[in-house]
């Protein structure tokens, strides 16, 4: 999609003509480099599924290499739509996001990204609130670093998980595995299998063995704890793709595969053995 920055009328959004609020600062190092903080930002796919406890959708409007722009609600019972444009400033390393519709047009959210080491990033974010008073935009601000607080968190928490699945990324190629007897392995099921090309995870579905990589293709997000539901598919937890666990396909159109399908195959004497065909 293309497109750019929308612009926005702030007097007529500040009938009372209140003055743009630094209601609050927010800092703090997340464990990751600043190629994986940015692939963060640009990441509006993630929102209303890693952040599914702060957000209930994510419709995206308009992208490129200028930011995006998006309808979001958050996960409050009934809550309005909210139009987000997130505008990106690379050269200076910071972005801003910005309400343009919503419970509170205006806001702006200026986040400055700074490396610090090859896995450690400092992030730097101010909160600028329009058309309060100064006892209201001290309350917004407070509550806006326990939400950034606990987005940041998971955040963190899955890009360093991606850069360990990047980390871990090997040319081998996956060899037979012994599993043991049939009747132990049932007996261990769900049982995840470290291989050299990353997790696999085996099940029983239907009476039959299935064994099938647990981490997603899109970004690496570890399937390792998903159930399948009723008709064999996982969602990844990170972005919502869907796979069925038996094939690999995508259950959700969007063209993706989880990768090479070992099969678990039992020999002469019952016992379970770990192939890719």
């Amino acid at each position: 999609m293309t497109g750019g920055p929308r612009q926005t009328n702030a007097t007529s959004q500040n009938p009372n003509n209140l003055p743009m609020r630094l209601a609050a600062r927010y800092t703090r190092d997340v464990g990751a480099s600043l190629i994986r903080a940015w692939e963060n930002v640009r990441d509006w796919e993630h929102l209303p599924w890693l952040h599914a406890k702060s957000f209930s959708q994510c419709r995206l409007e308009k992208e490129g290499e200028w930011g995006w722009r998006a309808a979001t609600r958050s996960a409050e019972r009934d809550a309005p739509e909210t139009i987000i444009e997130l505008v990106i400033d690379a050269p200076a390393s910071r972005y801003v996001s910005r309400t343009l519709e919503g419970p509170l047009p205006g806001v702006e959210i200026w986040t400055q990204l700074t490396a610090l080491e090859a896995h450690l990033t400092r992030v730097d974010v101010e909160f600028h609130l329009p058309h309060l008073t100064a006892a209201q935009a001290e309350k917004a601000g407070r509550s806006l670093i326990r939400l950034y607080t606990k987005l940041w968190d998971e955040d963190e928490a899955m890009m360093i998980a991606r850069q360990e699945a990047l980390d871990a990324r090997t040319s081998e190629k996956d060899t037979p595995i012994f599993l043991g007897s049939v009747k132990t392995l049932k007996a261990s099921l769900p049982r995840i299998v470290e291989c050299a090309t990353g997790p696999i995870r085996i099940i029983e579905r239907d009476g039959a063995l299935v064994a099938y990589p647990a981490r997603c293709p899109h970004m690496k997000a570890p399937l390792t704890n998903i159930e399948p539901d009723k008709s064999g598919c996982i969602t990844c937890p990170w972005h919502g793709y869907r796979f069925n666990v038996e094939t690999g396909i995508s259950a959700d159109d969007k063209g993706l595969k989880l990768g090479p399908m070992p099969k678990v195959e039992i020999d002469r004497n019952n016992n379970a053995v770990l192939v890719w065909p």
